[in-house]
């Protein structure tokens, strides 16, 4: 968790649990505005996703599934 995610969480437990509450709720709103189909990458998640798909790893499409276990 990056050290922004850490002090905005320690600032929310701060606050009473109904404003807890309120302030997750807010939070939320504002990740279903910037991508309300969860489709978009952090920067890690980016990064991730790159080292993945240069390590080699294979698509499902190009596995023949009936020969798996054979």
């Amino acid at each position: 968790m990056s050290d922004f995610a850490m002090e905005a969480a320690r600032l929310v437990e701060m606050l009473p649990e109904a404003e807890q509450s309120f302030a997750v709720a807010v939070i939320e709103k504002l990740v279903m505005a910037w991508d309300p189909d969860y489709t978009k990458l952090t920067e890690e998640e980016a990064r991730h996703l790159e080292a993945a798909e240069k390590s080699g790893f294979l698509d499902e499409r190009d596995i023949d599934w009936s020969q798996v276990g054979q």
